[in-house]
């Protein structure tokens, strides 16, 4: 099959190279899209955008770094115009309305299809959105308040990312390694996530994480 002369210009960003690699052969057999970069975190991404010509950005959510939501706000800033997808290992539940809210125009899960990848960078590409029929649901009743926000919504980005680890058993420490935070600074957002959520314990975390499928 020959290549298009305007194929769908495609940046991977994510800190996985086997996930990078995944994802481009997914994306390979599809004629008209072509992986111009890739990223391993938010700088690198960043500098990318503003040496490449890019038409959709694919992005990881959990970075070393500056996490993916972070760098959707960057990238937005710098280039408008340009398309983002969120492609994370967690579920819609826990990102995709703030992703979707922060601009993004569409979030997947890694295990999706080849065929609803290659259609979701098609249609974002001509400036159209990605949305699961079940986020639909969520989004008109969230608008209709029909729905009150889940406890976890009221949580910044990363107050997020503490409270899922938090969640999944992690000590104080081991959060502060893989977010590169102190301790002392773990501690304060797990108090700042309790007061939010209206709890007092650990425990009462990781229920809460079970029963709304965050972990």
């Amino acid at each position: 099959m020959n290549m298009p002369t305007n194929p769908i210009r495609v940046l991977l960003v994510d800190d996985h190279a086997i996930a990078r690699n995944g994802v481009r052969l997914m994306l390979g057999t599809a004629g008209d899209i072509e992986v111009v970069g890739e990223a391993s975190n938010a700088q690198e991404a960043m500098q990318l955008i503003e040496t490449l010509e890019v038409d959709v950005a694919l992005l990881d959510i959990t970075m070393p770094g500056k996490n993916g939501l972070d760098l959707l706000k960057s990238m937005k800033a710098e280039r408008p115009r340009l398309g983002v997808l969120m492609l994370s290992t967690y579920s819609e539940e826990i990102y995709a309305v703030r992703a979707l809210k922060l601009g993004a125009a569409g979030y997947l899960t890694k295990d999706v299809p080849t065929a609803v990848l290659i259609e979701a960078v098609r249609k974002v590409a001509k400036g159209g959105k990605h949305v699961s029929p079940a986020l639909v649901d969520r989004l008109a009743s969230m608008i209709g308040g029909g729905a009150p926000a889940a406890g976890h919504e009221a949580l910044s980005n990363r107050e997020l990312e503490v409270f899922k680890l938090i969640a999944k058993g992690e000590s104080l420490v081991r959060i502060g390694e893989l977010l590169h935070l102190s301790p002392n600074t773990v501690t304060t957002y797990r108090t700042r996530i309790l007061e939010k959520m209206g709890m007092t314990t650990n425990a009462e975390l990781t229920r809460y994480a079970i029963e709304q499928g965050l972990l």
